[in-house]
């Protein structure tokens, strides 16, 4: 057996999956990027003892604490060989900066605790038992919760086990009758969130399926404000795709499902056909659709959808980001309008605010800066887009890009397009999307 696989298993780390969080942590510490294995490359390495490639081998000395050489060194098995670990680089020896110490007792922590989830979620042989579905409902609320307000990297490997976990208890046939409508309530939440996921990263195919996966969950648990949810997103991944017609015609399905709910996603739903209906140039739609979702908002008894939060719930600044979205698609540039846009820009500038979310206040600041081009305002447009065009590269997701990309094409056809500020803000525009949004992994 080689030191190298004999030391991982010392460790716990017997597969790829073992493998690849502790190979992106040691990564971190180098600050390297772009140096991630795929599974079946790290499997070579496990089970066929194929010596990794130079790129590699950096993150792995720094993972493990020994040369290439000794890990790729057999030993004979039940022994411990006496290499010496590398000074400075054993992720178990100490370390002369405290935080590095704390970083790396967060990291067993963390995969503790994954493997004490582990065992509780297999512990209940017969029957699902109700640690097992608090322990769930921990999970899908910090999620649910985490989804808005920080990068896809951070979450989505959690959000993947978290919905393969239920999926499992929905398969294995130990769920009791009382419990099947809550863990098919969960599959459609988290189903939804992973879609989600996939429609930021800009794949709208898989985001639809998984949408479809949410839906049928939905169905299953009879939950209908799940089901016009799950239209709802079917709406929101054809807008982004650019086929209004689409993302109209799942808006308006939802809606008539949610025609008698009293929670806000009968809004969200309404503020979604506006904003259809103002790509496709239908004014008289979008004023109807916003009042209409203006007058139910008096009338809004908040459901379990709503206590949930996150994308879940459709909060009076994220109605008034739709409305002033759906004006400025129109290509409405006057005073009034410009004040909506700057206090949808306003409700969402703190962070630390329960609805607040980074992709809404990049919205937000991106048609603040159309509205501004449509009065021939160019510089003011340019200290709009500002923050957005500052976004670290883990916060651009689809949605963001195309937000910044409309006011790149108002700049085009604008009448100041000639002027300096204008072409430099466009040039500026045309390179952001050039670092697309941060994928799961790298």
């Amino acid at each position: 057996m080689l030191f190298f696989r004999h030391t991982l298993e010392q460790r716990g780390v017997r597969t790829p999956d073992d493998f690849l969080p502790q190979y992106r942590a040691a990564a971190a510490r180098l600050g390297l990027t772009n140096t991630e294995p795929a599974p079946k490359t790290v499997e070579g390495w496990l089970y066929s003892g194929r010596k990794p490639q130079r790129p590699f081998r950096p993150v792995i000395v720094e993972m493990l604490g020994y040369s290439i050489d000794d890990l790729w060194t057999d030993v004979p098995e039940g022994t411990t060989p006496a290499f010496a670990p590398l000074t400075g680089t054993s992720p178990t020896a100490p370390h002369a900066d405290a935080d590095v110490d704390l970083n790396e007792m967060k990291r067993t922590g963390t995969m503790a605790v994954r493997r004490a989830k582990e065992f509780l979620l297999g512990k209940d042989r017969e029957t699902v038992g109700d640690d097992t579905l608090g322990l769930l409902d921990d999970e899908v609320t910090r999620l649910v919760t985490a989804y808005p307000r920080q990068p896809l990297s951070t979450l989505w490997d959690d959000l993947l086990d978290t919905q393969e976990q239920v999926f499992r208890l929905l398969e294995g046939g130990r769920v009791r009758p009382s419990q099947l409508r809550d863990l098919n309530i969960k599959a459609a939440v988290l189903s939804f969130l992973v879609a989600k996921g996939f429609n930021d990263m800009e794949t709208p195919h898989q985001a639809m399926t998984m949408t479809r996966v949410a839906a049928s969950c939905a169905r299953d648990a009879e939950h209908p404000g799940l089901i016009a949810l799950s239209d709802g997103l079917k709406s929101l991944i054809a807008y982004w795709a650019d086929k209004p017609e689409d993302a109209y015609h799942y808006a308006g399905q939802g809606a008539a499902t949610a025609a008698d709910l009293r929670g806000t996603v009968g809004l969200w739903l309404l503020g979604l056909q506006a904003r259809a209906a103002a790509v496709l140039g239908d004014a008289e739609t979008v004023h109807a659709a916003n009042q209409q979702a203006a007058d139910r908002r008096e009338r809004v008894v908040p459901d379990d959808l709503d206590r949930l939060g996150g994308l879940f719930t459709y909060a009076p600044e994220k109605q008034l980001y739709y409305t002033v979205e759906s004006e400025a698609l129109l290509g409405h540039g006057n005073p009034q309008l410009a004040a909506q846009a700057e206090q949808a820009v306003q409700d969402f500038s703190d962070p630390s605010a329960p609805n607040w979310a980074f992709g809404d206040l990049a919205g937000s600041q991106c048609d603040l800066a159309l509205i501004r081009l449509f009065s021939g305002d160019v510089d003011g447009a340019a200290e709009a887009i500002r923050p957005v065009l500052d976004l670290p590269t883990s916060h651009r997701n689809n949605g963001i890009v195309v937000s910044a990309l409309r006011v790149r094409h108002a700049l085009m056809s604008s009448p100041a397009h000639t002027a300096a500020a204008a072409r430099d803000l466009r040039a500026e525009i045309e390179a952001f999307p050039v670092s697309r949004p941060a994928l799961p992994r790298g």
